[in-house]
């Protein structure tokens, strides 16, 4: 009877379907997700992003997959946001058993190449996902505190007593649908307005439901990590009206917060607190260079002060502030500002760069309330 249990154990053991499953513990490669246009305008595909430069159709593949006995049939998710949403719930299984697939059987290149492989010059790469809501530090980081309208040597003493009293992060609301826009779509400089600049930013994506989160087991929570810039109008209020800073203004307009060019799972990037390095260059001159050293509250502690004042969901976003080196810095050099027909390009060690040219936006129709004159009319 014991022989008996122990053969079908075994066979139970070697059956394809259960070295499938085991097979898919790892994964075969390290990829990154995304959402790219493949099938014509308007479409949004999943894609597995494989070597920086493979994208793999995750609904088409997957299907490939289910056809044989192996792989039993598991509904693929309808967009970015609700594949974070399963991805700790099995969904991450499938996607390493489709990269072990495609790689063991060779259909990334050659006559074995599948339909749903492309390359990635030859598709649009759109933004990875519209996060619910995305929160954003502000002056995160020493060499940011006070940088503008100091110099180098105020900044540093400023940068000096911050490290002695760190006090609270300071988090703000960037608006998202409008906003955000993905790689090589154009940031467009609001007509009248020209002291727009730049941020580099890690956008880290919530992949549970977060509230009341302790920093000691936030990473728990997040799904991975993109490029994320927080541009900026730094041109203030209009004239005559109620005095003071104006986050709407400053942060919220259109193209305002370009994300991507895909998002990193957690697995596959490792901890931010330790291999961060952020860089942001404008027409090929670095602009800013940080890394986690800089910064004044790690991504831990920003998910717990974010999630004690409201719940974070799967999929969205927290942004960890910027360095020192915008254009509205003095402490570094001049101060300077977007100009249409520039190009940014914002890299992540071990996520990717983003390249965004910048336009100046068309003259809009006459309007009142809202509309906003040229900065020099009011802001000497």
């Amino acid at each position: 009877m014991k022989r008996t249990l122990f053969l079908i154990a075994l066979t139970v053991c070697m059956s394809p379907a259960f070295v499938s499953a085991q097979s898919a513990m790892n994964s075969a490669e390290p990829f990154k997700l995304g959402t790219f246009e493949i099938h014509g305008e308007g479409d949004k595909t999943i894609g597995i992003v494989l070597r920086d430069q493979i994208i793999v159709e995750l609904n088409a593949a997957n299907m490939a997959i289910e056809q044989g006995p192996d792989y039993p049939a598991i509904p693929m998710p309808e967009n970015m946001r609700e594949l974070i949403g399963r991805y700790e719930y099995g969904l991450r299984y499938r996607l390493y058993e489709i990269v072990n697939y495609v790689v063991s059987n060779e259909r990334l290149s050659g006559r074995t190449r599948a339909d749903f492989v492309h390359d990635v010059e030859d598709i649009r790469t759109l933004a990875p996902l519209m996060p619910g809501k995305m929160l954003n530090a502000a002056v995160n980081f020493y060499s940011h505190v006070e940088e503008s309208g100091t110099t180098g040597e105020e900044q540093a003493a400023a940068a000096a007593r911050r490290r002695a009293q760190r006090g609270i992060p300071y988090l703000f609301i960037k608006p998202t649908e409008g906003a955000v826009i993905g790689q090589g779509d154009a940031v467009v400089l609001p007509y009248g307005r020209d002291r727009t600049d730049w941020e580099v930013e890690l956008a880290t994506v919530i992949g549970r439901t977060a509230k009341y989160v302790s920093a000691d087991n936030a990473e728990d929570y997040i799904f991975g990590y993109m490029v994320s810039l927080d541009i900026s109008d730094r041109g203030r209020r209009p004239p005559n009206s109620r005095p003071g800073s104006d986050w709407l203004v400053g942060k919220g307009h259109d193209t305002f917060a370009p994300l991507g060019p895909w998002i990193v799972p957690k697995e596959f990037y490792g901890d931010p607190m330790e291999n961060l390095e952020q860089v942001l260059e404008l027409d090929g001159e670095v602009m800013q260079r940080a890394g986690p050293g800089d910064m004044i509250h790690s991504i831990y502690e920003l998910i717990e002060y974010g999630t004690s004042i409201i719940t974070m969901y799967p999929g969205d976003v927290l942004n960890n502030g910027t360095s020192g080196g915008t254009g509205n810095g003095t402490a570094y050099r001049e101060r300077r500002f977007l100009q249409p027909g520039e190009t940014i390009e914002a890299t992540i060690e071990g996520i990717g760069t983003l390249v965004l040219p910048v336009v100046a936006e068309e003259i809009p129709p006459p309007r009142t309330g809202s509309f906003l004159p040229p900065v020099a009319s009011y802001d000497p």
